[in-house]
């Protein structure tokens, strides 16, 4: 009986070890927003966990080889979409516009399965009372509701005050985010005009952005040599907000 009770302390041990080393593996993004994917990979990393704890009959490298293979696989997975965000796409999805500029977007919230009462609900836990006052709503890829008020800051449903969009659009490095001067948009294409556009996201000219503003590839690279940098390559990430400001952010040194 005493062994028994042992070896269930003994496992339940190397298994909350094994886990908290894997997910300091899997990077602090897991603490604070967890993907569909990521979230996939933490269930089944504790669901075989539980198995390992609970048949102390079968050998623990039963539970350690798919659990490692699991954290492998994640690694890997992070490392690939950090320089291809198709992959990342394809794996986190994109954050869903569900208010601009106080119109309610039924279509994507139907796309999205998200009602009504989910929306005012997380609209009231922010102190929001109608969404004619909201400039934008935004569906993060995690699930969390981002509200940006109008003429207001932005307010995030974990009141951590930066959405995973806007880290998408803004991450910054070593980079400087000057501006060259205003630049002209045609505004009547521009869907969401309070968000910046990405032009170059790492080292890769976004073409279908470039054609949304009325600009080509030779303009772009007019500006980014304005930043002093000579090749597109060169650019980690470069936007252009409403206001037709450019920001320009090298990319780190390897």
């Amino acid at each position: 009986m005493f062994q028994h009770i042992t070896t269930h302390i003994f496992l339940t041990v190397l298994m909350y070890i094994f886990i908290f080393l894997s997910m300091r593996i899997m990077g602090k993004r897991e603490i604070g927003k967890l993907s569909v994917f990521d979230l996939t990979i933490s269930i089944m990393i504790a669901e075989i966990a539980v198995f390992v704890i609970d048949d102390i009959e079968r050998p623990v490298y039963d539970g350690i080889v798919p659990m490692a293979t699991l954290v492998l696989i994640q690694v890997l997975v992070a490392q690939f979409s950090l320089k291809n965000r198709k992959l990342r796409l394809l794996i986190d999805g994109k954050p869903s516009v569900l208010i601009s500029d106080g119109k309610i977007h039924r279509e994507e919230m139907r796309r999205q399965r998200y009602n009504l009462d989910d929306l005012l609900l997380q609209l009231r836990g922010q102190n929001i009372d109608s969404p004619a006052d909201v400039e934008f709503a935004i569906l993060e890829t995690s699930g969390q509701l981002t509200v940006i008020e109008k003429n207001r800051g932005v307010s995030s449903s974990n009141q951590s005050g930066n959405s995973s969009s806007n880290a998408e659009q803004n991450e910054q490095g070593n980079g400087g985010g000057d501006s060259s001067g205003g630049v002209k948009l045609p505004k009547h294409k521009i869907r969401y005009e309070g968000l910046p556009i990405p032009l170059i996201m790492d080292g890769k000219v976004q073409d279908t952005n470039l054609e949304l503003i009325g600009k080509t590839r030779f303009w772009l690279r007019t500006q980014i040599r304005q930043k002093g940098v000579s090749d597109f390559r060169d650019v980690f990430l470069c936007s252009i907000d409403h206001k037709g400001e450019i920001y320009v952010d090298r990319q780190r040194s390897r």
